[in-house]
């Protein structure tokens, strides 16, 4: 997926203490034609005033940074009315710990571990400006384990009133396909797929595309791996 011909590149905002990690990146993502990195940041504070400054389409901000770090920033992103268009992509060294369950809390759109391959990189940013939760899957297997294995406050999800289609989407979900992996394999658009979806969340009662992952093993739909 590449931005169409003639359309502005996907704007993105670096946000990482470690300058040498930030120039890697920018390096990268600038090779890109639809992608371009409009600024960076090396503390939260400054983040947050350069993502009020450049309004950027993505943030790939970094959760431990000096001073404010990344879930706070994550958080003001997230509920700023002149940032509704901004999508905050996160940057972690772990696979999964109380930083990224804070960051899923604070509103982030998905979490890359940062010795993911470039390709990888890019076509996750890609994804996040189009609306889609993105997961590393080190980090999808072990965020749904751990909230299984967390006592919740309500019940399971219960499938009653979800079609046979809707079923096979929410399954696709959880194994952490994107919409145009699940277009192909049900051979349906990838407009049908973003409806389905829709209807999934509302219900579902979910939040997210997060949620609905979660809610696919709740129903048994996805099996965690041993």
């Amino acid at each position: 997926m590449t931005t169409a011909p003639g359309a502005a590149p996907i704007r993105v905002l670096l946000a990482d203490d470690q300058k040498l990690l930030r120039h890697s990146l920018a390096i990268i993502i600038d090779d890109s034609p639809d992608l371009e990195v409009v600024g960076q940041a090396e503390d939260g504070v400054q983040a947050l005033a350069k993502a009020r400054e450049l309004r950027p389409d993505v943030v790939l901000m970094d959760i431990r940074m000096p001073g404010q770090d990344g879930i706070v920033t994550t958080r003001e992103i997230t509920v700023t009315p002149e940032l509704a268009g901004t999508k905050v992509l996160v940057l972690t060294m772990f696979e999964l710990d109380e930083y990224v369950h804070g960051a899923l809390r604070a509103g982030a759109s998905g979490f890359l571990l940062k010795d993911t391959e470039p390709d990888e990189l890019i076509a996750a940013v890609r994804r996040t400006h189009a609306g889609e939760s993105l997961f590393a899957p080190a980090v999808l297997t072990h965020l749904v384990e751990h909230y299984l294995a967390t006592p919740r406050q309500h019940a399971a999800p219960r499938s009653n009133g979800l079609t046979q289609r809707e079923v096979e989407v929410l399954t696709y979900l959880g194994r952490g396909l994107s919409n145009t992996e699940i277009a192909d394999t049900l051979v349906i658009s990838v407009k049908t797929v973003k409806s389905h979806v829709g209807r999934l969340l509302s219900k579902l009662s979910a939040r997210d595309r997060a949620q609905l992952v979660i809610s696919a093993y709740d129903l048994g739909l996805v099996v965690p791996r041993s």
